[in-house]
């Protein structure tokens, strides 16, 4: 599996909560932000079934 890169706009206020928000679980932001989207793809999947990628 190849890891791709994915650029967001944030705001500061924002990234800087997600800072604190990262350090709390003793994480990198990016890290954090990996895991906010496994849980919204596993949450989605559990109501509306598997997500099948080519």
């Amino acid at each position: 599996m190849a890891i791709k890169s994915l650029s967001i706009r944030i705001d500061e206020k924002m990234l800087n909560k997600l800072h604190v928000v990262a350090d709390y679980e003793g994480r990198s932001a990016n890290s954090q932000i990996l895991i906010l989207i496994r849980d919204c793809i596993e949450q989605y999947e559990a109501e509306h079934g598997k997500i099948e990628v080519k």
